[in-house]
């Protein structure tokens, strides 16, 4: 009992000198200081005014084009869609030009990609896929896959066999064994029958009520044959 009351007086000397110092140093650095909290308020303010009355706003705006572009690409008239009709509307491509930093812009640029390889221009449908970035959803597989059947279209069949994997990846009971079964033809292109069996394989064990499952061992028996 008797240490620890003989500790205290030191201990208070030790926050007393503690206290001193740091006043010492906001005396020394006072202005620092001030500048420092000034200018992370400024960043914070600049931040949300950005947000506030540029962001948002243009937001609108792009969502607006979007539903108009929406309307014609709905009805596969995917030109329009892309280039917009020159008078009520810009299209997707331009949207993504004026508006790329909202997420409309963002995803103007998959539909964008969606019209170009449905117009067979595959080098600009990935150019254009390739820019959209979002969290794994149903749509984002189906992004990813479509960069690889314009691989296909393209005859790079390596580089499609990387996004038809990465879309399995996913593990999308309705999309993987989609790309599974692409990913299969394109390692039997390849002279691959191993690793087609696997993709396969992988359909009938993992997938065995999606549609890709049911004529799976006719794909199966075509290799082991």
């Amino acid at each position: 009992m008797s240490n620890k009351k003989d500790n205290k007086p030191g201990e208070l000397e030790n926050v007393e000198h503690v206290l001193s110092t740091s006043e010492a140093f906001i005396e020394k650095y006072q202005k620092q200081i001030i500048f420092a909290v000034a200018a992370v308020v400024l960043i914070v303010l600049a931040v949300l005014a950005f947000q506030n009355f540029y962001i948002e706003p243009r937001e609108t705006e792009a969502e607006n084009e979007m539903g108009k572009a929406q309307a014609f690409f709905a009805v596969d008239s995917f030109k329009v869609a892309l280039d917009g009709d020159g008078r009520d509307f810009i299209g997707f491509k331009e949207i993504v030009s004026e508006y790329g930093i909202t997420s409309s812009g963002n995803l103007a640029a998959a539909y964008a990609g969606i019209c170009y390889y449905k117009l067979g221009q595959y080098d600009n449908a990935i150019k254009y896929l390739s820019q959209f970035d979002a969290e794994d959803t149903y749509f984002t597989t189906s992004v990813i896959g479509l960069i690889g059947d314009s691989y296909v279209e393209l005859g790079e069949t390596s580089k499609a066999l990387d996004y038809f994997n990465k879309a399995v990846e996913t593990e999308n009971e309705v999309l993987s064994p989609v790309y599974l079964k692409k990913a299969g033809i394109v390692y039997e292109s390849l002279k691959q029958p191993d690793n087609a069996l696997k993709a396969y394989t992988k359909i009938k064990d993992n997938y065995p009520k999606s549609n890709e499952a049911a004529d799976i061992d006719k794909y199966i028996a075509r290799i082991q044959k």
